[in-house]
């Protein structure tokens, strides 16, 4: 989806899933914590440093064109505020709590 996939763009930090994304997480083991499809590309987004509602606003964005990729979210809490808002969309989601943070992936059915 993205030229290059290391370079930050209106989502935040993100890249392609696989296995070497962004320093120090590996995007597999993120994902594979979690209930989300193994079997599609997905793309990483690391909210940990970014303010409220800045995590919402950028997920909610990438659901607007996800061509049937899986999103993982990595923040330093559960997106409490995301959950009616995927839900609202046709978006199914799972939260699962890691050494990197909390993850949340989010996929279209």
């Amino acid at each position: 989806m993205f030229a290059d996939p290391l370079s930050p763009n209106v989502f935040g930090d993100m890249s392609q899933c696989g296995p070497a994304e962004l320093p120090g997480m590996d995007a597999e083991r993120l994902r594979a914590a979690t209930a989300a499809p193994a079997d599609r590309p997905c793309e990483l987004l690391d909210a940990r440093e970014l303010p409220p509602p800045e995590p919402l606003q950028r997920t909610l964005e990438w659901t607007a064109d996800a061509n049937g990729a899986v999103l993982v979210q990595v923040n330093d809490r559960a997106p409490q505020h995301l959950y009616p808002r995927l839900t609202e969309r046709g978006f199914e989601y799972d939260t699962a709590e890691t050494d990197d943070g909390v993850v949340t992936a989010v996929w279209e059915e």
